[in-house]
């Protein structure tokens, strides 16, 4: 028996999944990925002025790529299943990476770091009840507060990676401060998200178990 051709709608889905990997949403996810060790490079050189605006500039730019690369990927219709697992992951490598090193550096320092800490382990939480909500095919929508979160999070991290740079524009030590109280109502509300999360979970397991 002679094989059968594939035809071109079999071949289809194949090329339009490849285009999608490089579509413009994806290749901004994947340059935010790219910046990240970037930034922790700068980050290696914390008394230096310098070194904190460039790390604040290429941290700019990432946070607006996570923006763009999901207003794209809507407006033009370009969304994939490679976006939705990369882009989480790039903005929880980002923020993970940038918390670790303003730890270490003394920028998130004493009762501080409790914040940071809460802030990680929630993302981990999350992360593994996602999957597992995925796998039974249930969706928790991102609620306002989680947006919130999402963006005290993320100015947060700004204003402790400016840190003493940001000395010569505000008064000195208010932009560490501004970045500690961003940080503990993203840490709080981190819990008050995660509750979300759980609280789906749990619910399912009861549902199966019952």
């Amino acid at each position: 028996m002679s094989e059968v051709p594939p035809s071109d709608a079999t071949m289809r889905p194949r090329s339009s999944r490849r285009r999608l990997a490089i579509a413009l949403p994806n290749l901004l996810t994947y340059g935010r990925i790219i910046t990240i060790p970037l930034i922790v490079g700068l980050l290696f050189w914390p008394g230096d002025p310098v070194m904190r605006w460039y790390a604040l500039g290429l941290y700019t730019v990432a946070g607006i790529s996570d923006y763009l690369d999901g207003y794209l990927a809507r407006v033009y219709a370009q969304q994939s299943s490679l976006g939705r697992m990369l882009d989480p992951i790039a903005d929880k490598l980002l923020i993970a990476a940038c918390l670790l090193m303003l730890v270490a550096d003394g920028s998130i320092r004493s009762w501080s770091i409790w914040a940071a800490i809460v802030i990680l382990s929630r993302e981990i939480l999350v992360s593994g009840l996602r999957e597992f909500l995925a796998e039974v095919k249930i969706s928790v929508p991102v609620s306002r507060l989680a947006k919130w979160k999402t963006t005290a999070q993320i100015v947060s991290v700004g204003f402790l990676i400016a840190g003493k740079a940001g000395d010569d524009i505000l008064p000195i030590g208010w932009t560490n401060w501004i970045g500690i109280i961003l940080l503990w109502a993203a840490a709080l509300l981190t819990i008050v998200t995660g509750y979300d999360y759980m609280k789906a979970s749990v619910r399912h397991l009861m549902d199966e178990e019952g």
